[in-house]
């Protein structure tokens, strides 16, 4: 049985990834995401990404501890 998926809307059309990992709490700080990341412990899209500056978009999935969350950016004009 596969996790539930969090949605976590933002702003624009873009977020890095190290953004995204504090706004959807799956992080406490900036310091903490790096470490994760540099360690190999978050996914997107379920492959391990270690750049802390991944630019992510609608639809992009990271997972984190076994928790998984969508980035739902707004629609275009």
């Amino acid at each position: 049985m596969s996790n539930p998926i969090d949605d976590v809307p933002i702003r624009d059309s873009m977020i890095r990834l190290g953004q995204l990992l504090k706004l959807a709490n799956l992080v406490e700080d900036g310091v903490e995401a790096t470490e994760l990341i540099r360690n190999g412990l978050v996914k997107v899209n379920d492959e391990i990404d270690d750049r802390r500056g991944r630019q992510l978009h609608n639809g992009d999935t990271v997972t984190v501890n076994g928790r998984t969350v969508r980035v739902v950016a707004p629609e275009a004009d």
